[in-house]
C-alpha cells in the first residue's frame, strides 16, 4: 500500500515514535490486546446507534477515539472524534455516517496496522 494511502489510514508519524521508543515488537503486543477489545467497542457503538441513544453514542466514541489513538488508528480515531461531539450542527445529519465508516474499516484498518508492525519488527 502507497505510504500517502497509509496515512490516511494510519498515524505514522506516531507509530514512529512508538516504535523508536519501545519498539515495533512491543507496540504489536499492544495492538493485540486492542484486537481483542475491538470487538466490544464496536458492538458498544453499534448497539447506542441502532437505540438512537444519542448520550451514550457519544460516550462510548469518545473511548473508542482514545483507544483508536493509542494505537496509531488514525482514521478510526478521526471518526470517532466526530461521533462524540454530539452538540456540532452537522452531527445529527452525519452520525449515522460516520458510524458506518468505523464499522467498515475498524477491521482491515487494524490488519493494516499489524502489517506495517510486522513488517517494522
Amino acid at each position: 500500500m502507497a505510504t500517502t494511502q497509509l496515512d490516511s489510514i494510519l498515524d505514522l508519524n506516531t507509530l514512529e515514535q512508538y516504535i523508536s521508543a519501545i519498539g515495533a515488537g512491543t507496540l504489536l503486543k499492544s495492538v493485540v490486546l486492542f484486537e481483542q477489545l475491538m470487538p466490544e467497542y464496536v458492538s458498544s457503538l453499534v448497539k447506542a446507534g441502532d437505540a438512537n441513544d444519542k448520550e451514550t453514542l457519544c460516550a462510548e466514541a469518545h473511548k473508542f477515539k482514545g483507544a483508536a489513538g493509542s494505537v496509531g488508528l488514525k482514521r478510526i480515531q478521526q471518526f470517532s472524534q466526530l461521533l462524540q461531539h454530539g452538540e456540532e450542527t452537522q452531527w445529527d445529519t452525519e452520525h449515522k455516517v460516520w458510524l458506518a465508516v468505523i464499522v467498515d474499516h475498524a477491521a482491515e484498518d487494524l490488519q493494516q496496522l499489524k502489517a506495517y508492525l510486522e513488517a517494522k519488527a
